[in-house]
């Protein structure tokens, strides 16, 4: 059975929230609550552990645990609290809209024979340049197979573990996870996410994840 862990441990600055992102109001719940019940509504999750920054009140039917200073050692101290479990569904609290259909879609993906780790993703649609410091383009990139990362991300588990084994100059350094699966030599696969899979990160995206919300409802 698999087990799933929630990174909920973001402070929300660039949100200008007065609290935790995870206790942000969306639709009426805390935006972790999102993930909890699509996470917990999966009889194939049999337990979810949820790194938060201190303080905060552990979501009903979840393990809490302190989040780390950065994203992946939230992840190696939320895997650390969890029970036996194969696969581990790692999700951002930050992206509300994740479907079950989603989490589904990237646990098959990782059964697959040779695959360590499955990441939900985006092909990248715009033109991408690279700039040097003062802004001048130095290079314009084929966007042909680049993807924008997102969660969930599910991996195998003592896959994670290998990987998370690092010093934590390594983990400071990881954006996602799947890098440290990368970066350890295994095999990681993309599997396609719908558009309105977003990050919330701003006002902005709060408000359009409202819209988006009200739209499914409707």
């Amino acid at each position: 059975m698999a087990i799933a862990l929630i990174l909920a441990a973001g402070r929300g600055e660039r949100l200008g929230a007065d609290r935790p992102k995870a206790l942000v109001e969306l639709g009426g719940r805390p935006l972790v609550q999102w993930s909890v019940d699509v996470l917990a509504s999966m009889p194939a999750i049999e337990q979810i552990v949820v790194a938060l920054p201190a303080g905060v009140q552990v979501p009903t039917g979840t393990i809490g645990v302190l989040g780390g200073a950065v994203r992946s050692e939230s992840v190696r101290c939320a895997l650390a609290a969890a029970e036996a479990g194969d696969p581990v569904v790692v999700q951002d609290a930050a992206r509300p809209l994740t479907s079950v259909e989603l989490v589904q879609a990237t646990l098959a993906a990782v059964e697959h024979e040779g695959v360590d780790a499955a990441i939900a993703a985006t092909p990248v649609t715009d033109t991408v340049k690279r700039a040097d410091g003062e802004g001048v383009v130095t290079q314009t990139l084929d966007r042909a197979g680049l993807w924008t990362v997102q969660t969930p991300q599910v991996f195998r588990r003592a896959a994670l573990e290998r990987a998370l084994d690092v010093p934590d100059d390594v983990l400071a350094q990881a954006t996602d996870d799947a890098w440290l699966i990368e970066r350890a030599g295994g095999r990681v696969v993309v599997v396609p996410a719908p558009p309105d899979n977003l990050k919330v990160t701003t006002a902005l995206h709060l408000a359009l994840a409202e819209l988006l919300i009200a739209r499914r409802k409707a």
